[in-house]
């Protein structure tokens, strides 16, 4: 956007005294001049003013050496490190709350499990061990559950519940429909994931993919979400006031925000090139996604209140999956 000029209208160096409109006008163009506000600010005026920058840490998945792994960096793009080191494939992050550990799913061992990553160098711990596919782990506010995905009901991906250290493991549905992506309520009361409604005859690959969330209480789902398309990667803003997720655009896939009940759909990315995985700043300022098309993925984060952008990663491969610490970490 443009800065607004700023205009200076001269006034007469004659005014008739005969003529007191003249005076008048003179008097009102000064006022305006001296007392009336500018307009909205620029894009560069709000930057200066009013962002806060973000800080902490952004955990991801990329494959810049050859496989999938899980990478650390600040949120300025810098202070790259890969945590996991391993020649097998890592996907998905999941901070604990005080950012010691990241929850993944990794084929390491032959099958698709969840780890533990401890950030201080101790051994990847296993935490499920069955013949399905266990997958999408998120680890619960008060670090004590996680929630995940798996097939191992032998339907479809289904959403379950265990202990932190892998034990108890429930299910929490258990129907033919497809479900993933779960995340936690900031109470950790229930949790957002996505089930794939599939009419009968619909023939399109991903079919209608909705919101729904899970009250922990009362083992009851609810649907939120009642958009056209595949909308997905749920989660809840720190304060549990708002909800981002991606779905079908205009042009592409696109990060929306929405109220918890569902209404108030706004797009806050309105791209060209597809966005999905959105993860919240811990003040709640900024959301990190990915962004790309046909392989080439990057890791972007966006301010809400101004529209800023910045990206993070730039490489001809794939970043994606971002997942910011919490608070303070």
């Amino acid at each position: 956007m443009f800065k607004q000029p700023s205009y200076i209208f001269p006034l007469a160096n004659i005014i008739s005294v005969r003529n007191a409109s003249y005076l008048l006008l003179g008097t009102l163009v000064i006022v305006c001049l001296t007392g009336c506000k500018d307009g909205p600010k620029s894009t560069a005026e709000t930057s200066m003013t009013d962002i806060t920058e973000p800080i902490g840490k952004i955990a991801f998945t990329s494959n810049r050496d050859g496989n999938k792994e899980i990478y650390l960096m600040a949120p300025d793009g810098n202070h790259l490190q890969n945590i996991s080191q391993h020649p097998a494939m890592e996907y998905g992050n999941s901070w604990s709350p005080n950012a010691s550990s990241i929850a993944t799913y990794s084929n390491r061992d032959g099958n698709t499990e969840i780890y533990l990553l401890d950030l201080k160098g101790e051994p990847a711990l296993r935490l499920t061990n069955d013949p399905g596919e266990d997958v999408l782990p998120a680890i619960s506010p008060d670090g004590k559950k996680i929630a995940f995905m798996s097939n191992r009901n032998q339907k479809s991906r289904s959403l379950y519940l265990m202990k932190i250290d892998g034990s108890q493991a429930l299910a929490l549905t258990n129907n033919e429909a497809y479900e993933e992506s779960p995340s936690w309520h900031p109470s950790g009361k229930s949790l957002l994931f996505t089930r794939q409604l599939k009419e009968e005859n619909d023939t399109t690959y991903a079919a209608n993919g909705e919101i729904f969330t899970f009250d922990l209480s009362t083992k009851i789902a609810t649907r939120v979400s009642h958009k056209v398309g595949y909308d997905s990667g749920a989660v809840y803003d720190p304060k549990g006031e708002k909800i981002a997720f991606y779905g079908p655009g205009e042009q592409s896939f696109d990060i929306f925000m929405m109220n918890p009940d569902g209404s108030e759909i706004t797009n806050i990315t309105k791209d060209t090139l597809d966005a999905y995985s959105p993860s919240w700043s811990p003040d709640g300022q900024w959301i990190a996604y990915t962004a790309g098309a046909q392989n080439n993925y990057d890791i972007y984060i966006i301010h809400l209140s101004t529209g800023e952008r910045r990206q993070l990663t730039k490489t001809s491969i794939r970043n994606e999956h971002p997942s910011w610490a919490p608070a303070n970490k």
